[in-house]
């Protein structure tokens, strides 16, 4: 009896003890052990519940990490395998630690006040970022919730309680660059930047490599690299004049003016830049060219530089090749259905010349490399001369010309004959000698791209011939040659509606039934595209392919004006015309495609 009352009376105190527990502490005890189940299941387990993998291949990434002996987490050679997405491998991690899984981090929903309280390096070491305040917590994203230590500090740093959402690094870092350049105030910048450099002395270039002072100059530098690249700037210019100094930014084609730093500061900036492309700094006399390759939020750019001596000082002129926005795609490029399909079948042919003509800045290479992306496939050996390698492209040979050493295009050229190429690319044709080679290269049975710079597509043939290739070399290697232009897309945000009149439709030679929705657009101006009413760029394009009826004039040694009619005859477009076309489906304005062809409506006239 006694054995029983001391079991009863240990179950009634047990009973006493969960009742005297709130509700709170048992639901919190309820989802720790859930969560702990949770955390016991395998990431595997998980993909093999939530996504399309099979086991056969989550055993052999297994077995890849085993194999391994720094070994890499599973879902890292999951993705390199592309067996899952991205998504997939964060949903399961949502499910695996009991954390909601934030797909996107909207910049509206950042808190700049938070984000003042966390430094920068700190965020993006730990890939951890405040979101915003929701009741008497804030919501932390955070890319490893497996490491305790900065989700405690980042506690601390708050100074309150926080609630974790997983999210992707890129997500997560793309979010640190955006909140922290909005929570930056450019006028206390400069206004720093100017307290920090009063006692600052500057005649001697070198001080910057020892001073430990230098930081506001190097934080000058990187501001307009970093604010360039997003803006999306192709060029930055750092303009000299007699009482001031400039600095602007080339965005979609159009220089704007970016800030004014004072005049005393220039040396220094000069300086810390030339630094960066390891270039003299005491030459200050003779044009140096340079190039510094950087990070900046995440992406690989590539800076070209180049300083020139003017009577005010070193002009400097950046230009940012962001190697991870290049496109290599000729759909995207802005071909129209019946000008893509021509060049694919020309793209493809065993040999000849195919050329892209246009002024400087005008898409020619990008064309080019969207067109060697098309064609490229084991079997083919592709091998590229240019001046200078703008991208790197996989698979593909790209030599760069070096006059210093007699490295010239012509010399490249017939090195790369020597190396049984079945495609080869000139990055442009300067001269008679490397005309010549080239028209030779693409009769002995190789397809030969190349640029030229001429106003038109008809302009080429000519040009050609005024580089004393004779006429019958000229029509027997040409295949087909390509005209094209860069022009400011509207944006899409602010962009106004308009019906067009009688004369804007004679500009542009098209009939109303074909204008999309019956209206175009005009440029206004807003937030997202700076003020100017255009975002984004797109090619016209004018294709001329080289046919019997081409060939037999090219062979008369006709002028230009003569191919062009005979051209126009059977249906091809002009430059113009694909404009307008553009400007019918609303992709940009009547406005900006005259400005783009003022040369092409001068010669029609």
């Amino acid at each position: 009896m006694a054995r029983e009352h001391s079991v009863r009376d240990l179950i009634n105190d047990f009973i006493d003890e969960l009742t005297s527990i709130d509700n709170n502490k048992i639901k919190k005890i309820i989802e720790t052990e859930s969560s702990r189940d949770q955390q016991s299941l395998l990431l595997g387990d998980i993909l093999l519940m939530t996504s399309t993998i099979t086991p056969e291949k989550l055993n052999e990434a297994i077995e890849v990490q085993k194999s391994q002996s720094k070994k890499e987490k599973l879902g890292e050679i999951l993705l390199k395998k592309k067996y899952v997405t991205e998504d997939e491998i964060y949903n399961a991690l949502s499910y695996q630690y009991n954390i909601p899984y934030q797909k996107k981090i909207d910049a509206a929903d950042l808190d700049v006040e938070l984000i003042k309280k966390i430094p920068i390096n700190f965020a993006k070491k730990f890939k951890i970022i405040p979101i915003k305040h929701e009741e008497d917590f804030i919501i932390v994203a955070i890319e490893n919730p497996n490491d305790l230590s900065p989700i405690d500090d980042i506690r601390i740093l708050l100074e309150t309680e926080i609630r974790l959402v997983l999210a992707k690094p890129t997500e997560i870092i793309e979010a640190i660059n955006r909140i922290y350049d909005r929570a930056k105030d450019t006028k206390d910048e400069m206004k720093d930047f100017d307290e920090n450099m009063d006692n600052l002395d500057f005649e001697e270039p070198q001080d910057l490599l020892e001073s430990d002072e230098e930081a506001p100059i190097i934080r000058l530098v990187n501001s307009i690299l970093f604010r360039a690249v997003k803006e999306g700037a192709s060029d930055i210019h750092i303009e000299p004049f007699e009482k001031d100094l400039a600095v602007r930014y080339r965005i979609d084609g159009a220089l704007y003016d970016v800030m004014k730093p004072p005049k005393k500061y220039q040396q220094s900036i000069a300086t810390r830049i030339k630094i960066m492309a390891k270039l003299n700094i005491a030459e200050k006399r003779l044009p140096q060219d340079g190039r510094i390759r950087i990070k900046i939020a995440g992406k690989d750019i590539d800076v070209r530089l180049s300083t020139l001596p003017t009577s005010h000082g070193e002009r400097i002129v950046m230009r940012l090749l962001d190697k991870s926005n290049v496109m290599l795609d000729l759909k995207t490029i802005g071909l129209s259905d019946k000008n893509y399909q021509k060049i694919l079948e020309v793209i493809y042919k065993p040999h000849g010349i195919f050329l892209v003509t246009g002024p400087t800045g005008s898409g020619k290479t990008t064309t080019l490399y969207a067109c060697l992306s098309k064609i490229y496939s084991v079997e083919k050996n592709i091998i590229t001369v240019e001046d200078p390698v703008e991208y790197q492209l996989e698979g593909i040979g790209q030599i760069q010309i070096n006059p210093k050493i007699d490295l010239t295009f012509a010399n490249g050229l017939r090195s790369i004959l020597r190396q049984d190429p079945d495609v080869i690319m000139i990055g442009e044709i300067r001269d008679s000698e490397t005309a010549e080679i080239a028209v030779q290269a693409s009769l002995t049975g190789h397809f030969v791209f190349s640029t030229l710079h001429t106003n038109d597509s008809f302009g080429a043939v000519t040009r050609l011939t005024d580089m004393e290739i004779e006429p019958f070399l000229v029509s027997s290697s040409l295949v087909a040659v390509l005209a094209q232009r860069l022009i400011r897309k509207v944006c899409l945000e602010c962009r106004k509606p308009v019906t067009p009149t009688d004369d804007e439709l004679k500009i542009l030679n098209i009939k109303k039934e074909y204008i999309k929705g019956g209206v175009i657009y005009k440029a206004q101006g807003c937030d997202k595209c700076q003020g100017t009413g255009y975002k984004g760029r797109s090619g016209i394009y004018e294709f001329l392919p080289i046919d019997d009826e081409i060939r037999g004039l090219i062979l008369k040694s006709v002028d230009s004006v003569t191919i062009k009619k005979a051209a126009l005859a059977r249906g091809m477009l002009t430059l113009r015309d694909d404009g307008a076309l553009k400007v019918a489906e609303g992709v940009t304005t009547i406005e900006e495609v005259l400005k783009a062809t003022q040369v092409d409506s001068v010669i029609e006239e």
